[in-house]
């Protein structure tokens, strides 16, 4: 049968499944297809030097990792079937299970975990995460022996999801640049399903890797990932049972009408690590909002409530801080900047900034990400006209295409501009890279900026990404939000209302911190 055959065959069956009376739950059954629909289009299929979501998804199918978490941030064995801290925290030793081969039949051994983890250092974006990594010790073949400068506590969970997969040495240790190795398109790994076929722009298809070192897993026969052309001809995919699950949906609209739909189930379950948050930047050099108090007054001008309710369709939640809620190093206790026209204007007032020509103070502009207008064009929209209340002229900066607007930002050539940032579940990988001074990079689009510093949230974030303790670690994140959030470099105002939509066929979803972004391995259709 051609490629596209399996498809249409897999498409025939869900539309069959879908006028099926649904049963109620059961214990996991193998066989069947997941037909996962999606507009994030892969350029390839590695997650060691690629972020992002269109190859993290079938890139945990493909690869394993040495360590996954639960849905309670807990981690749990994947390849390494035991790991141990030393005290001084400089040290990490994992035990890889004996049983553990990639797809080719090599078995894996920690010098495979020792090339892994030099190859995403040096190539992955997210340069934080092994950083401190001075070498990976091998003392024998099922025990590597991670070692560090300095204490890292952010490295278990980024020893998880797609952000360290272990790759064969065999096949990527032959000199060629890992970016553009041949590889990436017909990889091999040893996760708990094997690469089948990849066009790009159009479908990949994997099957059930059946000597995976997990007995009895996966129970799926097949993953098939469908790229749609646009958002509004995916959602429709999914009304009509033409796939089974939509995961990163984000349209309100679409979150609404599937909500809708009696066969299936939404949930904003499985984003917990994604951390995925929408905010207003400004750029602190601006001769207007190099001033706290103009930052503050313009975060006090806005109705986030009314963004939420009004503009998303009350299915967002709101963003108060650096890291969003559901970390477990969210500070729920920091200024809220709760919608206050009148302490706005006042604080303009008293930052020397009169009311002029045309009732207005002074004019700025406000850059948006093009081709996501519900969370960008929409809210930067309404913030114009909520800004004009307080006398602040605001003109919309429209950008052609991602590019421009990414050169604009990261060239520091705006005065306010939306954006949409991700935690990346540990701060150390996600948050620190907005606010620490050494981290201002004119010309690097998700770093510092906005030109923000401060010593003091240096020194906090810093002892933090040291602290082997939680609860202290918890503590030091705590201080630094609530310094960050009275300064306001950032406007915060939702996050992202990420949501995934799956047949009521589907049994275990994929609903722990990473969600699709972790293994399938337990997923079954019923």
């Amino acid at each position: 049968m051609r490629k596209t055959g399996i498809i249409a065959a897999a498409t025939a069956m869900l539309m069959t499944v879908g006028a099926a009376s649904f049963t109620q739950a059961e214990e996991p059954k193998s066989g069947g297809t997941l037909v996962l629909g999606t507009t994030q289009k892969a350029r390839h299929l590695n997650p060691a030097v690629q972020s992002g979501i269109a190859t993290a998804v079938p890139g945990t199918q493909i690869f394993a990792t040495p360590l996954r978490f639960d849905e309670n941030w807990e981690p749990q064995p994947y390849l390494a079937e035991s790991w141990s801290i030393s005290d001084d925290g400089k040290s990490i030793t994992l035990k890889l299970r004996a049983n553990a081969k990639f797809h080719d039949g090599e078995p894996i051994t920690s010098e495979d975990v020792a090339f892994s983890l030099q190859t995403v250092k040096d190539n992955h974006p997210f340069k934080s995460m092994f950083a401190p990594v001075t070498g990976v010790d091998t003392p024998d073949p099922l025990t590597a022996v991670i070692n560090f400068e300095k204490p890292h506590p952010a490295a278990l969970l980024a020893m998880s999801s797609a952000l360290l997969p272990i790759i064969p040495k065999h096949i990527y240790g032959d000199g060629q640049d890992a970016k553009s190795h041949p590889a990436n398109n017909t990889p091999v790994g040893s996760g708990p399903f094997k690469f089948v076929e990849f066009k790009p722009g159009e479908y990949i298809i994997l099957e059930k890797n059946p000597d995976y070192f997990i007995e009895g897993k996966p129970y799926l026969d097949k993953i098939i990932i469908k790229n749609y052309k646009d958002i509004t001809s995916l959602a429709l995919a999914m009304d009509k049972g033409e796939i089974n699950m939509y995961p990163f949906l984000s349209s309100t609209k679409d979150i609404v009408r599937l909500k809708k739909n009696d066969g299936l189930v939404v949930t904003d379950k499985g984003y917990e690590a994604v951390g995925p948050m929408n905010w207003l930047a400004f750029n602190t050099n601006n001769q207007y909002l190099k001033e706290k108090g103009v930052r503050q007054a313009i975060a006090y001008a806005m109705d986030r409530d009314f963004i939420i309710n009004a503009l998303l369709g009350g299915q967002s939640k709101a963003a108060t801080g650096p890291v969003v809620p559901g970390s477990p190093f969210y500070a729920a206790d920091v200024e809220k900047y709760d919608v206050d026209l009148d302490k706005a204007n006042a604080m303009l007032d008293e930052a020397g900034f009169p009311r002029g020509d045309g009732d207005m103070r002074f004019a700025l502009t406000i850059d948006y990400i093009p081709g996501q207008a519900e969370l960008q064009k929409n809210v930067a929209e309404y913030l114009k006209s909520q800004l004009k209340k307080v006398g602040i002229d605001v003109e919309l900066r429209a950008s052609p295409d991602f590019p421009t607007w990414a050169k604009r930002v990261g060239g520091h050539d705006f005065d306010m501009s939306m954006d949409i940032v991700f935690n990346w579940g540990d701060p150390v990988i996600g948050v620190h890279r907005t606010y620490l001074c050494d981290n201002i990079k004119k010309g690097v689009i998700w770093s510092n900026t906005q030109s923000y510093c401060n010593e003091e949230v240096d020194k906090l974030l810093n002892e933090a990404g040291l602290e082997l303790d939680q609860a202290k670690r918890i503590a030091l994140y705590n201080k630094a939000q609530e310094i960050i959030v009275d300064e306001a470099p950032l406007a915060f105002i939702n996050v992202l209302p990420y949501h995934t939509a799956y047949s009521k066929e589907i049994g275990n979803p994929p609903v722990t911190i990473w969600g699709t972004m972790s293994p399938l391995d337990e997923v079954y259709i019923k």
